[in-house]
């Protein structure tokens, strides 16, 4: 004896889509459920019957779609669209009394078509909305933090990257300018802002910003995640140099050599991820004199004079220093002074004998 196969509706067919769906995408049944029956009431007034109170119900179960007129009961119907008469509603259902809610079925005969059509508009709209909510709440936390993402396409500038189920925009202002960017590649960017628009969540990251040297620091060395090491200040010009000031709540332990590690491995792997960048690892210190001699790193310092009034200080370098001191352009002196928010005056011993003997 044959078996009879399982015959199933449309109905029924929309239902068991609907929860694969909402189980795939993350969707709560209830409110995309919710979302539709609003939909489709929005639908029948728009269609049929705008004055009337309307209501749609969904069977859960077959998928049936019912639209119901809603009626109170009143004594004396003045508005037929929204009242029915107790003797009317009395013949549905003996227990109605005055001030009662009455649903009587009004499901148009053509409701299936607008109903399918509406259904398919709710639930792409309600995916968009779910998969953005998924995204933002992903990513929110992630703003002032590391990722990793892929280079998939690069327009007019900007570096569009797919990270996890969305895409991060690298604009042109917070690229480095010595890096070249090619399809494919895998870059760690630090995450500025995460936001949602009318095209979605949009992540916006950068490579040029000094956050990113600093957690790149605070995921290579231990003694920065375990809270021995802090990181007090940082300064970075992309594609050139960093001056990153670091302190040791532990007597026993050596910040610089933390962060530098054993021959230099650990520096070493953060100055590759970002291209080569020269990094100077300073001792931070309460002393400004000591923290802005410190700041000049490479180069040696004989004398530092400050003004705490003015926040400036006077630094006297030996001779075959002083290049070295304010560096190519300009740039040691001027990270230094950033670093340590002190305006800050170079001379070299003779050059500052000169200024005395004058």
């Amino acid at each position: 004896m044959k078996k009879k196969a399982k015959v199933v509706n449309n109905n029924e067919e929309f239902i068991l889509a609907l929860n694969a769906l909402c189980a795939e995408k993350q969707i709560s049944k209830d409110v995309l459920i919710d979302a539709l029956k609003a939909a489709l009431v929005s639908a029948y007034k728009r269609n049929f019957n705008s004055a009337q109170n309307a209501i749609v119900n969904i069977d859960e179960t077959t998928g049936e779609i019912k639209v119901y007129a809603q009626k109170e009961v009143v004594e004396e119907v003045e508005e037929p669209l929204e009242q029915i008469s107790l003797e009317e509603a009395r013949e549905r259902d003996a227990a109605f009394d005055y001030g009662d809610i009455v649903n009587i079925e009004v499901t148009p005969a053509n409701f299936g078509r607008i109903a399918a059509q509406t259904a398919k508009q709710v639930v792409m709209q309600r995916i968009r909305e779910a998969e953005r909510g998924i995204i933002m709440d992903e990513y929110s936390d992630k703003e002032n933090d590391v990722i990793t993402g892929v280079i998939q396409r690069i327009e007019k500038g900007k570096v569009f990257l797919e990270v996890s189920n969305t895409e991060a925009l690298l604009a042109p202002g917070e690229q480095v300018p010595s890096e070249h960017y090619n399809f494919h590649d895998r870059l760690k960017v630090y995450v500025l802002k995460v936001e949602s628009g009318a095209k979605g969540v949009q992540i916006l990251v950068s490579r040029a910003h000094p956050g990113l040297v600093k957690k790149l620091f605070e995921s290579e060395v231990p003694e920065i995640a375990q809270g021995i090491v802090e990181i007090k200040g940082i300064c970075r010009e992309a594609g050139s140099r960093t001056k990153i000031a670091v302190y040791s709540n532990d007597e026993n332990v050596d910040a610089q050599g933390a962060c530098i590690g054993a021959q230099g491995r650990r520096v070493q792997v953060i100055s590759d991820e970002i291209g080569g960048e020269k990094i100077d690892i300073i001792k931070w210190s309460e002393d400004p004199a000591q923290y802005i001699a410190a700041s000049l790193s490479p180069s040696s310092v004989v004398s530092v004079e400050v003004d705490e009034e003015s926040k400036s200080a006077r630094v006297i370098v030996p001779d075959t220093q002083l290049s070295l001191a304010i560096g190519k352009a300009g740039q040691n002196a001027r990270l230094a002074a950033k670093l340590t928010g002190w305006k800050i005056d170079i001379k070299s011993e003779s050059g500052a004998q000169e200024t005395e003997t004058l």
